[in-house]
């Protein structure tokens, strides 16, 4: 299982990678094999401000409809509209092609508190 470890993690399994004075967040190789086959993805209007582990989208697969978890907050200044007509991207291509959305975040430290590649692969091998 891919867990690239230039990227930090939250618990709700979603990857965040630092860009200057961004970040792009999308969800893990793990995420998407848990959901299955993605269908539909909900993703928020740019200038949305979201919240750190707060409901920021929606991924929908052939099992379930899961929510998307923000990692850290900020204001939403970019959306992977690809996602719209490519649902498939998330499990075909989840830290590439499948980013959700480009933050400008409120406070850049909150990255502090998020999982580094190795404590993430932990986790997910634990559970």
């Amino acid at each position: 299982m891919s867990v690239p470890e230039q990227l930090r993690y939250s618990k709700e399994h979603e990857w965040v990678k630092v860009e200057g004075d961004k970040v792009r967040i999308g969800i893990t190789q793990f995420a998407q094999s848990e959901l299955g086959d993605i269908v539909f993805v909900e993703l928020p209007e740019i200038g949305k401000v979201i919240q750190a582990d707060e409901p920021f989208g929606s991924l929908e697969s052939v099992k379930t409809v899961s929510e998307l978890y923000a990692p850290i907050s900020g204001e939403v200044i970019e959306v992977n509209g690809e996602l719209d007509d490519s649902p498939e991207f998330v499990n075909e291509s989840p830290y590439e092609k499948a980013w959700m959305v480009v933050i400008k975040p409120t406070d850049l430290n909150e990255i502090d508190s998020l999982m580094t590649a190795e404590q993430y692969s932990k986790m997910i091998n634990e559970s």
